[in-house]
């Protein structure tokens, strides 16, 4: 029985307090009854009446809820969600969710993923975009979803050594949430931005790699040793911290732990008025960095000494809203947005604040088919640069100011502004990621930021979203050329879930970039689509294959399928296809339908703004019988850098390339093709392997 259904307000008031304490493991019968000025005995009494359960079971029913709510709504790993809703051991609480909804919580979001195409049988034709979405995981620009009219195979490089996306352990640190030694457990706020301070101070030195608050929540808690922490998260150093806030006095413990002998390196005790708090925190980034001799330019040290406010009320405010901002759900967001207002209501050129409130309203937005919020989120961001034009925040709320009116080439240049500010923003290494995979197609750039993040972020999810994060890092790789790679980590998204949906399928586009037999990865597309005929990318694929085969007659059986799945749900997927589809309709006679499928492919080719599109154009030409044309455009396109290698894998496969394979400029065009492709590649390479990417 769902809690949402117990009836009373005796029953409301007690969800609000539980609600309000639900990170609190020690939060039981007991307290709860002495906030609703009840007995134990009359708590007990009366829960058990109105909902009968017992009322620890209540407590628990409650958290568990809140779980699968922070399941659904967010991409926080299972190890954090348990802490956030109160459990202090993460073995029970994946066994009382797996007792109450039946599965353990790292399937859940599959399991919601397929209950929600149960209940709407029309998700099943879109879930791949819905699910990669909804784990922010950008793959649109996958193996077989690939911008343009895809390509050939051609001469082998030779094998590559291998490259590991392991982190570069030089510099390496994990900042814990630091412990609240305060008898006044309403003080945690205040001790939690202390270690936000620090960790935000240290993320400004490009000489560290910081791992993400993300990726250490979940040690909040946690029994395990340093040098466990440590390996985990691949880190060679780890800031530990507890602090106490009596007053206006605070009282902060902090130490830098070298985590290959567990020992101490550097340790102090602070004993500060608060109005001495900002000198503190910066006073703590520049001891740690020196203590680690770690490189810190003046640029970042302005960064590090910068003052967010001169208003203590406004900080108290603003450390407040950090909590249930940090939440990432709709629920935190809405709580946190008044409390940011007062922080600006105190001190009305407090950036930071303006930026936080033009990120929180984005991500009110972000899932909504009208937005609501678009003029508030450009308002408070440019209040934002306004008041501190040299803050990652400001620059990064202003992107997604862009990115909300989906103007991504001004969104870009800020983030990457942002990075040198903040170059170990997990946030704005994901979303350049994203960006660079998926809208603004660059393969080069995508690789960079997909290993970076992979560094900064990994630990911060379950064995489920690690398996999406691998697949994402193993796309990366194969769209640059590095086969070996791309099966390595392929096999690793495979390893952390054997039920991952797409992993098989990229894995088949993989197997073709190292053996590129046409009919062997045909009838793995085939074996594949067999596991669920309802998978539209599978379908346009296996036509593709028998039409880069001539077998017209099979390639029709399943465009045709595609197709009336596509038309029946207006589905507009897949336009650079519709090329193909119209040959293969003409061959078999269904000549009015292959005008339809021409048309829109002609008007694809002239709104398309890509890299690709000279690619695009070249293969209108060639059925047009415009062949000189055609050679122009791919003398274009070989113009351009960072293109995806399925380009060299499939573009000569086409029929319509047999039109100018005689011609005398078809061979020097092509070879520049593949020439520049290698040169991006290795040049790539190199600069990985010389940042430490690689």
């Amino acid at each position: 029985m769902s809690q949402s259904a117990f009836p009373g307000k005796f029953l409301d008031e007690a969800k609000v307090l539980i609600s309000e304490h639900m990170s609190n493991e020690l939060f039981g019968v007991s307290e709860l009854a002495a906030l609703m000025h009840m007995s134990r005995s009359s708590l007990l009494r009366k829960i058990k009446k109105e909902t009968g359960v017992s009322a620890s079971q209540f407590i628990r029913n409650l958290r568990l809820e809140k779980a699968k709510e922070l399941l659904k709504e967010t991409e926080l790993g299972v190890s954090e969600i348990s802490y956030e809703v109160g459990f202090g051991n993460n073995s029970y609480f994946i066994k009382c969710f797996k007792a109450r909804y039946g599965f353990p919580p790292g399937e859940a979001r599959k399991q919601f993923l397929e209950q929600e195409i149960m209940e709407t049988p029309e998700i099943t034709a879109i879930q791949a975009k819905n699910f990669l979405k909804r784990y922010k995981l950008p793959f649109a620009a996958m193996a077989v979803i690939a911008a343009v009219v895809a390509v050939i195979l051609l001469l082998k490089k030779p094998a590559q050594n291998s490259i590991q996306a392991q982190p570069d352990f030089k510099n390496a640190i994990a900042v814990l949430p630091f412990k609240n030694m305060s008898n006044d457990s309403t003080n945690l706020y205040f001790v939690n931005g202390l270690m936000e301070s620090a960790l935000g101070n240290l993320q400004k030195i490009k000489d560290l790699r910081v791992i993400s608050r993300t990726s250490v929540e979940k040690y909040r808690h946690t029994n395990k040793t340093i040098a466990e922490i440590a390996k985990e998260l691949h880190v060679n150093y780890v800031v530990e911290g507890s602090g106490q806030r009596d007053g206006n006095q605070v009282l902060l413990h902090i130490q830098l732990i070298d985590a290959s002998n567990d020992t101490p390196i550097w340790a102090e005790q602070y004993n500060h008025k608060i109005v001495d708090i900002f000198s503190l925190q910066n006073a703590v980034a520049k001891k740690i960095a020196d203590a680690i001799e770690a490189k810190v330019t003046p640029a970042e040290l302005e960064q590090i000494e910068k003052k967010p406010t001169d208003n203590l009320k406004a900080y108290d405010f603003y450390l407040q809203a950090l909590i249930p901002f940090q939440e990432e759900t709709k629920a935190g967001l809405e709580k946190a947005i008044p409390l940011f207002k007062k922080a600006i209501e105190n001190d009305p050129k407090f950036a930071l604040a303006y930026s936080k409130l033009a990120i929180a309203y984005y991500f009110l937005d972000i899932y909504q088919n009208e937005k609501r919020y678009t003029e508030i989120i450009n308002n408070y961001a440019d209040k934002a640069l306004l008041y501190d034009p040299k803050s990652a925040e400001s620059l990064i709320s202003k992107a997604l100011y862009y990115m909300q009116i989906q103007d991504y080439r001004l969104a870009i240049p800020h983030l990457e502004k942002a990075l040198e500010y903040n170059p170990n923003s997990s946030a704005v290494i994901q979303i350049l990621s994203d960006l660079y995979a998926r809208v603004i197609p660059d393969t080069r750039e995508y690789l960079k930021y997909a290993l970076k993040g992979l560094q900064l972020d990994i630990e911060a999810n379950d064995s489920v979203e690690k398996s999406f994060i691998y697949l994402h890092l193993s796309n990366a790789f194969i769209q640059n050329g590095f086969t070996t790679q791309a099966s390595e980590y392929i096999d690793k998204s495979l390893e952390y879930n054997p039920e991952n949906y797409y992993a098989p399928y990229l894995k088949v586009f993989i197997q073709y970039a190292q053996n590129q037999n046409l009919d062997q990865t045909r009838k793995a597309l085939i074996t594949e689509w067999k596991k669920d005929t309802t998978r539209l990318d599978i379908m346009q694929e296996i036509g593709k294959f028998y039409y880069f085969q001539e077998d017209y007659d099979s390639a029709y059986y399943y465009y045709h399928k595609f197709i009336s799945v596509k038309t029946a749900q207006n589905l507009n997927i897949y336009p650079q296809e519709n090329l193909k589809i119209g040959i293969v309709y003409d061959a078999l006679g269904f000549h009015e339908e292959a005008k339809d499928f021409y048309q829109a492919y002609a008007s694809y080719c002239k709104n398309d703004i890509s890299i690709y599109k000279p690619a695009s154009l070249a293969m209108w030409y060639l059925h047009e019988n415009k062949s000189k044309l055609a050679l122009e455009s791919l003398r274009s396109f070989s113009n351009n850098q960072n293109y995806q290698y399925w380009i060299l894998l499939f573009l000569e496969k086409d029929p319509l390339m047999k039109k100018i394979k005689g011609d005398p400029g078809y061979n020097a065009v092509m070879q520049r093709i593949k020439e520049r492709f290698w040169d991006n590649h290795d040049a790539l390479e190199k600069t990985l392997k010389e940042k430490g990417l690689i």
